[in-house]
């Protein structure tokens, strides 16, 4: 895939500490970060296996990352385990955390709750209390989701259009849903839950204890990284399915329903936007926004223009619990804290790198 050269020998004593390692987000951070030449520490134990079977699994991209980087070192670790955790903060003492591990799946949450909880929630709070504890100079970095708003984005005045649901171009939130909306008095979901009380309380340990923590609740976040699942991974998935001409099913809103797609790679860059200015205890919503967003029968149309395959598709008219109809993220409050950051990927050519990558991985780069 990626044939990367670290440089930058100013950071070469520095360790960076990244949970959920092998996955999106988590692999795309020790990509960035080693090639910054930070000693990068890889927290994964490969957990996406147990919830979404065998061709969810990580385990190829962490075999890549030790291939790759000779300043990475992959640690099979629950992140539930205290002892375990405690351990390797104080070994290592990281200047940066990077929380991406997660159960991420709002249907697969109703089938275990408990374990959800345990590793959203507990899991997290145990990260942050080894953080405090160990290294409370560091910045903590959270991926949190848009799921914490639960379902008040489905009460918006939404009309259904040919491809699409949309907001009236004069309603506050025709540029996105910003950080302002509610996250009390509506529909989560189990996922959802777990994931808002880990939000919270990352943002409670920047606001009462002073610690340079960041929230960053995304939209639907996407790369050619990520092992995705029908029951995450939306954009990626699709793909996939197309390319292999599988069944691909489409559950409730006929469609219509709107996500703003993100490329992993402007979400670390993001974050490394953070780590040099930390804010404590801010929230973000990080997610394509105005500039990168699509239904999902606007995706099938895309992809299959751009790989000339007909997709094989089947509605399920039952909609998912606490699903959005129409997400977009409002992230002028990042850009106005961070005004140096700015997109990479836009739409089209996110779903480009899709398709060139389930294509054919070797030749992206």
């Amino acid at each position: 895939m990626r044939k990367d050269k670290v440089s930058d020998g100013s950071n070469a004593h520095k360790y960076v500490l990244v949970t959920g390692a092998a996955g999106l987000i988590g692999s795309e951070a020790v990509r960035f970060f080693c090639k910054k030449n930070f000693k990068v520490i890889g927290i994964d134990n490969d957990l996406r296996k147990y919830f979404f079977g065998p061709a969810a699994s990580t385990s190829w991209n962490k075999t890549l990352l030790e291939e790759e980087f000779s300043n990475y070192l992959h640690i099979s670790a629950d992140i539930r385990n205290e002892k375990e955790i405690n351990r390797i903060f104080e070994f290592f003492k990281p200047v940066l955390i990077i929380h991406t591990a997660a159960q991420p799946s709002h249907d697969w949450a109703a089938k275990e709750p408990l374990t959800d909880f345990t590793i959203n929630a507990l899991g997290t709070h145990i990260l942050l209390e080894a953080f405090r504890n160990h290294c409370p100079d560091a910045t903590f970095i959270f991926t949190s989701t848009n799921k914490v708003y639960g379902d008040n984005p489905n009460k918006l005045p939404l009309k259904e259009q040919a491809t699409r649901y949309e907001i009236d171009s004069k309603h506050k939130y025709k540029n996105g849903i910003d950080e302002l909306m509610s996250i009390d008095q509506n529909t989560h979901s189990i996922f959802g839950v777990s994931k808002t009380a880990a939000d919270l309380m990352v943002q409670e340990y920047g606001k009462y204890f002073g610690l340079k923590t960041g929230t960053f609740r995304g939209g639907c976040l996407t790369g050619p990284a990520h092992s995705s699942a029908q029951l995450h991974g939306f954009l990626a998935y699709l793909v996939y399915c197309i390319v292999n001409e599988k069944t691909y099913t489409i559950f409730g809103y006929k469609g219509k329903q709107v996500r703003d797609n993100i490329h992993s790679i402007d979400v670390i860059c993001a974050f490394y936007e953070f780590y040099l200015h930390p804010k404590p205890g801010e929230v973000y919503n990080i997610g394509g926004s105005r500039f990168s967003n699509v239904s999902v029968i606007e995706a099938i149309e895309k992809v299959e223009h751009i790989t000339g395959k007909k997709a094989k598709i089947e509605f399920n008219s039952k909609n998912r619990i606490g699903d959005h109809i129409w997400y977009i993220s409002d992230v002028s409050k990042f850009q106005e804290h961070f005004p140096n950051w700015k997109y990479t990927y836009d739409g089209n050519r996110i779903l480009e790198e899709l398709c060139e990558y389930a294509t054919n991985p070797k030749n992206v780069t």
